[in-house]
């Protein structure tokens, strides 16, 4: 059975109450248990971690590689900046798909630019809690 790492970054702990005209109203829990079930009916585990510390983000982009098959992550703010995140991804050579909830092209001109997306299989954004179910069909396509 496949193996997906579903990593939250900074302030998505706050879903639901966070900015709700951007994000939506669906909490972090609810997010995490859609994607859990979809990856489930898809015959794939998922394990789940959010941090608010880059750090902690990069440690589990680490272990993840020999421990799961494909990434999703929603790197938050750190998509814009994070060379270390972005070099954490390219070292463990797994398929990572970029999520976001919001588009970030129709928001402020820093959000336009990723650092880590040239080395993801592809980014997902703009479709609410839906870019992460979206997400698990994307992975589920990438590890046929």
């Amino acid at each position: 059975m496949k193996k997906i790492l579903l990593l939250h970054g900074p302030n998505l702990n706050l879903l639901g109450e966070r900015e709700p005209g951007i994000y939506g109203r669906d909490t972090l829990a609810g997010i995490n248990a859609e994607v859990i079930e979809k990856c489930r009916k898809n015959h794939m585990d998922c394990i789940v971690f959010q941090s608010n510390s880059e750090g902690e983000i990069i440690d589990h982009i680490h272990a993840a590689q020999g421990d799961c098959d494909a990434i999703i992550l929603n790197a938050g703010a750190y998509t814009h900046y994070s060379i270390a995140i972005r070099d954490a991804i390219a070292a463990v050579r797994l398929p990572v798909v970029e999520v976001h909830l919001s588009n970030v092209h129709a928001r402020e001109e820093f959000r336009h630019i990723s650092v880590i997306g040239p080395v993801c299989a592809g980014v997902i954004a703009g479709f609410g809690k839906n870019s992460y179910l979206l997400a698990v069909d994307a992975v589920k396509e990438l590890l046929l």
